[in-house]
């Protein structure tokens, strides 16, 4: 079973989704096997890296709101954020541009540390309030997840893995991917936004047992036709 994951990593209900696929996944049978691959998204490709945490405002900028209903609405993520486990802290998030970031997390895909790394990203803006848009914070974390430190600053000096952020952010136009987490499981089926747990444990239980299932054929016979078998043939 494969998994294909469109998410930013400043995007709360991509941290939400990535909890409770995982969670679905723990659940399957142990012999289950299960590959997953993160795909780059940006929300705002044209965003400014902030230097203080200001989401509140931001928020109420976007939606046309008043700064206490801004806070209500992230009061609500928080409080879902923490049924799936996790901690969000939205009075200290930083708001940044992620490309460099993501980036980075191409170049650890090919580490093999994608995941490593896309959890890392995911848990600093989120709950530690980091700038994911500054480059030292982003060499200090990808460094702590397991990547050279050498080659992590070698990408953020150069413009490496841009076109592989690039295509996959074409790839999710031409899917019609207009807002993540996105999934797509063996190329067959979707699941948009950060649905109930309950959702992922259905449909990764539908994929599993079509993958493992004894197939089943419809008859076309009009009528019996002679066979020939280890004791020998019809007459």
């Amino acid at each position: 079973m494969k998994i294909e994951i469109w998410s930013d990593f400043v995007c709360p209900f991509c941290y939400i989704g990535k909890r409770r696929l995982e969670q679905a996944v723990n659940a399957l049978p142990e012999h289950a096997e299960v590959e997953w691959e993160y795909k780059s998204f940006e929300l705002d490709p044209d965003a400014e890296t902030q230097t203080k945490p200001n989401m509140h405002e931001k928020l109420a900028k976007k939606y046309n709101k008043t700064l206490e209903q801004a806070k209500e609405m992230t009061s609500h993520m928080e409080e879902e954020a923490k049924q799936s486990g996790l901690t969000f802290r939205f009075d200290q998030v930083i708001p940044a541009n992620t490309f460099d970031a993501h980036r980075v997390a191409k170049f650890a895909e090919e580490q093999g540390k994608n995941d490593e790394v896309t959890e890392k990203f995911m848990q600093a803006v989120l709950t530690d309030g980091k700038n994911i848009g500054d480059a030292e914070t982003i060499y200090e974390l990808a460094v702590e997840a397991g990547l050279d430190s050498d080659a992590v600053a070698q990408v953020l000096r150069s413009e490496d893995y841009t076109e592989a952020v690039r295509n996959e952010e074409r790839e999710a136009y031409q899917l019609g991917v207009q807002g993540v987490p996105f999934f797509v499981i063996n190329r067959k089926y979707a699941i948009s936004g950060a649905q109930p747990k309950e959702t992922f444990d259905q449909a990764l239980e539908q994929v599993w047992q079509e993958e493992n299932s004894t197939p089943s054929f419809t008859s076309l016979n009009g009528a019996t036709g002679s066979t020939c078998t280890e004791e020998g043939c019809d007459e």
